[in-house]
């Protein structure tokens, strides 16, 4: 981070122009935003606590999303421009932006070029992977456009209108970005987490999504988020509803976990972890909540009373997941690259699990607690099984880390074991894949994406999937042949997308501090 004390960071500026100055502390905060914003949660974290970000006056309510990337952006025209005006003020051929060389004097430049022999390129010559990789993009990006893909859905998204502003209802109220959203099992109670410090429980009306139910939208109970000397604790990081949906269970920065009664009330808050809360789960009977946190541990609590049931501190780095196997054993997973399956009232691990090469983003069992998935930054995502020590499936057709993975809601121990199990993969490569677990075959790799995926989603009876990207888009896909079949375009990037209990709303959470509900009536 920005170790310099000097009340300003001096940037260059035209001939008579107002000086313009970023402060260390600005620069750090538009930093911190970057990587959250990434979803480098950790990292963020990390960085956060050394610059003390958490300890400055800014409020960032006020600054746009994406802020960093933007003035990098304006900077590269200015250098852009600077390079391409002599001395005497006239204008010159200049190469495009190096980011190493830009420092350089222009004259030396210039003498580099003149003095510079002319090469070519055979004509046979392989393109670098850099910039097979680049061209790649380019027509990924063309081919997403104009609709011309190989893939099954291609001729299908020319005939899809994307989803009008006027049948999307937007939850506005946070100030921050919304991190994350969850309807109540039981009804259409919409939670959403932001770092503005908050949690929201809203009410969303039956009947059609659109700015005709404006009018009809309560206010939401806002849940406030303080740490003990009433200080904002920052972001919300995750949250999950019980089985009933009587209680929303909230995780913070701050370490503390908080349990909420479906209107509002605080009814217990759990103090343990000594860092931020990544993975907040209930289990199946509402019995024992389950927190994983950056202090590397994992702790399963009593609801009833709010006391620690267990704690374990097996992993060596921050555990970024955690996830119930079934109401008394869980997974949990790290950046240390390790996956431990554990069990209430034994001290050491019942399985360890090792082979991704990074740390490991998410994790999930299936509706049957038979096998385990994980994702992680190596590009690669498994399967194992509690019968063997390897991974049963080794899943690598990803080019960029991934960051989720959901089951179906399908197979044995579903509630729909007749249909069959897939499992989905959420990457940075602006890619999803559905795979099957069994032979470890891709079924179908979703590619109207732009830019990295964050969130998938199934429906409640396995037969669509919700996808949600940082190019704004929320897309809805048929699992039978993976064509896209309903988008909309919402004002920022996407977070979190998910389903409410019956299959008919899809809400998706936005860096610009909204939350917006469609309908998917198939």
């Amino acid at each position: 981070h920005v170790q310099e004390k000097h009340p300003t960071v001096r940037g260059a500026r035209l001939s008579g122009a107002r000086l313009m100055s970023l402060t260390s502390d600005e620069l750090n905060f538009l930093v911190y935003r970057y990587l959250h914003e990434s979803g480098f949660r950790h990292a963020a974290y990390t960085f956060g606590c050394e610059s003390l970000v958490a300890k400055s006056n800014i409020n960032g309510s006020k600054i746009a999303p994406g802020e960093l990337v933007n003035l990098v952006q304006k900077g590269i025209m200015y250098s852009e421009l600077e390079r391409s005006v002599a001395d005497d003020g006239s204008v010159v051929d200049a190469e495009n932006f190096m980011l190493l060389r830009t420092s350089s004097d222009g004259k030396q430049l210039k003498r580099a070029r003149e003095e510079a022999p002319v090469a070519s390129a055979p004509e046979d010559a392989e393109p670098t992977p850099a910039a097979a990789a680049s061209v790649a993009s380019s027509s990924a990006c063309a081919a997403s456009s104009s609709g011309a893909s190989g893939a099954p859905s291609a001729a299908k998204l020319e005939s899809i209108e994307p989803t009008p502003e006027e049948q999307v209802t937007t939850l506005a109220g946070h100030t921050s970005e919304v991190f994350i959203c969850a309807w109540s099992p039981t009804s259409l109670q919409l939670a959403s987490g932001s770092g503005d410090s908050t949690a929201r429980i809203w009410q969303v009306p039956d009947g059609p999504c659109g700015k005709a139910q404006a009018g009809q939208l309560p206010e939401p109970v806002v849940l406030q988020h303080f740490s003990g000397d009433k200080e904002k604790s920052k972001d919300v990081t995750t949250l999950d509803w019980n089985h009933d949906g009587t209680a929303l269970a909230t995780g913070s920065y701050d370490g503390q976990a908080r349990v909420w009664s479906a209107t509002g009330k605080l009814t217990a808050t759990l103090s343990k972890h000594k860092g931020p809360i990544f993975s907040l789960k209930w289990n199946r009977t509402g019995q024992y909540l389950l927190s994983g946190s950056v202090d590397k541990t994992a702790v399963i609590w009593d609801t009833a009373t709010g006391s620690v049931k267990q704690e374990f501190a097996l992993h060596k780095e921050p555990t970024l997941d955690v996830d119930w196997r079934d109401d008394d054993s869980f997974a949990s997973c790290s950046t240390d690259k390790m996956i431990y399956v554990c069990k209430l009232g034994q001290t050491a691990h019942l399985k360890s699990f090792k082979g991704h090469l990074d740390e490991v983003n998410a994790i999930k069992w299936d509706p049957s607690g038979r096998l385990l998935a994980s994702c992680s930054d190596d590009y690669t995502a498994k399967v194992w099984s509690m019968k063997y020590d390897t991974c049963v499936q080794d899943l690598r057709e990803h080019t960029r880390e991934i960051y989720t993975i959901k089951w179906s809601p399908t197979g044995p121990g579903s509630t729909n074991p007749s249909a069959n199990l897939v499992l989905a993969s959420a990457s940075f490569d602006a890619t999803i894949r559905v795979w099957e677990p069994e032979t470890g075959k891709s079924l179908h790799v979703l590619d109207k994406h732009r830019d990295p995926v964050y969130s998938v989603a199934f429906s409640a009876d396995g037969q669509y999937l919700a996808s949600g990207s940082f190019d704004r888009c929320l897309h809805i896909w048929s699992i039978k042949d993976g064509s896209l079949i309903k988008t909309y375009k919402g004002s920022g990037g996407i977070f979190e997308v998910c389903w409410n209990a019956d299959g008919t709303k899809v809400a998706a959470c936005f860096s610009t501090h909204i939350v917006s509900v469609i309908d998917v009536r198939m």
